[in-house]
């Protein structure tokens, strides 16, 4: 079920009256919200809910036994069975055919003739934020920083929590999970503030995000039609359109969470304002970026080590978060590409740096990774830099007869740019929505709802991190 979807407009209102029905029960509202959430997963594929199910069931019967067992050599075993079940769904959904086609690759290379075939997998949607927030659980009760809850309602609830199942935010056990146990609160401040956050968000999406992707899917589908000065336009659109594909879905997430009681973690922070690479991902995707530094780079070593370990740290923690981001050549260098990045900046000590230059070379750096990161293949990919050094051409021809549609979404762009100018540098409140004169609150939600509903694109598109 989609955030955009009709589906979710009537969802959304019977889920939260049902709820807040039985406010005086958190046990009931927990029930209601595991319900809830399955339904709102099994609404792509039933078939998957048994994923989540088993992910969950696992996960908690591990935790609690973690809990009694106290011999370094059981507290392992019984950490390997997490890890087993759930990176072996991850592996074998996301990644079987992956393999399967490179190994097959690799017999092609050396001469040998190999007809393999690969298999008709179905990619479970949203299933690789869901293992990585249950695995966040079984890893911290592991290590002795998290006590294991008795109440598997509260748990499922927490997996499977509907606004960020499927797109984050990646929520760690230690903040989302002890709100199941309390009893939660619903007030005109939380609502209007929870509204506030999903009406931005469906601007980001709807206005910003699917207008851009009209014009980059044509160009980036079609590569060879194209050229330089056009794919320099296609990717700063799609610059803005992932930011406000993802950064939309988190408030949606966040605002419709706040409607039941619950707090999630900020997720996006003004990346396109950072000053180098490292600010960049200490801005964006922050549950994501925070889950590898936790759980995949500090355990390698992080930066107490030798320079040398350090920079391979930072390099193959960012390859494998390429390769979260999807079974592809194209997400491994780019995500090889952000950790060279990363290992420049160590070498010529660049950190943070006054001064908007440093702002604009940080985003055409980042824009050249999305290069590889949107490419539909390796081989489009280095067309399109090519391209874009030795072939500049004509701008026109990416427009094709659709002129509106890059207009329109430069429009949105414009105004998103002119609030994240605000926040970043005078508050970090947008406005018109926090303005203490209800006029112009009013006025600021009216203008917002009606660019939404003039400029939206609602063909019910999926966000675009659905696929990973």
């Amino acid at each position: 079920m989609l955030f955009t979807s009709f589906d979710f407009a009537f969802f959304l209102p019977i889920v939260f009256l049902l709820y807040w029905i039985f406010y005086k029960n958190i046990k009931v509202q927990n029930v209601i919200i595991v319900l809830a959430s399955y339904v709102f997963y099994g609404w792509w594929d039933w078939r998957f809910l048994s994923l989540i199910f088993i992910s969950s069931l696992v996960d908690f019967l591990v935790g609690r036994e973690l809990a009694k067992v106290e011999s370094k050599k059981g507290r392992k075993g019984l950490l390997l069975i997490s890890l087993t079940v759930n990176i072996g769904f991850l592996a074998f959904f996301k990644y079987f055919n992956f393999f399967l086609d490179n190994f097959y690759s690799i017999f092609t290379f050396f001469g040998q003739s190999f007809n393999g075939q690969l298999f008709n997998i179905v990619l479970p949607v949203g299933i690789s934020f869901y293992t990585f927030q249950t695995l966040s659980y079984t890893i911290d009760i592991y290590r002795n920083k998290l006590r294991p809850t008795k109440d598997p309602i509260a748990f499922f609830a927490f997996v499977s929590f509907f606004p960020q199942l499927v797109a984050g935010p990646i929520e760690r056990a230690s903040n989302l999970l002890p709100q199941f146990a309390s009893k939660r609160f619903i007030d005109d401040k939380t609502f209007s503030y929870g509204f506030k956050l999903m009406v931005w968000g469906f601007f980001l999406k709807l206005v910003v995000a699917d207008r851009a992707a009209i014009y980059v899917n044509a160009v980036y589908n079609n590569v060879e039609s194209h050229d330089g000065l056009t794919f320099i336009m296609a990717t700063v659109l799609f610059a803005f359109q992932i930011y406000g594909d993802f950064a939309g879905y988190s408030l949606i997430a966040i605002g419709t969470a706040k409607l039941f009681g619950f707090d999630l973690m900020t997720n996006f922070k003004r990346p396109y304002f950072a000053r180098s690479v490292s600010e960049f991902w200490g801005r964006w995707h922050i549950s994501l970026s925070t889950w590898f530094r936790d759980y995949v780079y500090i355990p390698l070593g992080g930066n107490r080590t030798s320079k040398q370990r350090w920079l391979y740290n930072l390099f193959i923690t960012f390859v494998i978060s390429g390769l979260w981001h999807g079974a592809n050549w194209t997400f491994i260098i780019w995500g090889a590409l952000n950790g060279a990045y990363l290992i420049l900046e160590v070498l010529f000590n660049k950190k943070r740096r006054s001064g908007i230059h440093n702002v604009l070379l940080t985003f055409i750096l980042i824009c050249f990774s999305w290069v590889f990161f949107r490419s539909n293949t390796v081989g489009d990919s280095f067309l399109i830099v090519k391209d874009i050094f030795t072939n500049p051409g004509d701008l026109y021809i990416g427009i094709g007869d659709d002129i509106t549609a890059p207009i329109y979404a430069v429009l949105g762009i414009t105004l998103l740019l002119l609030f994240e100018v605000r926040r970043e540098y005078f508050t970090n409140l947008l406005s018109a929505f926090w303005n203490r004169y209800q006029l112009v609150r009013m006025t600021g939600y009216s203008i917002i709802i009606f660019l939404i509903l003039y400029l939206g694109v609602f063909n019910e598109s999926q966000f675009i991190y659905f696929q990973f």
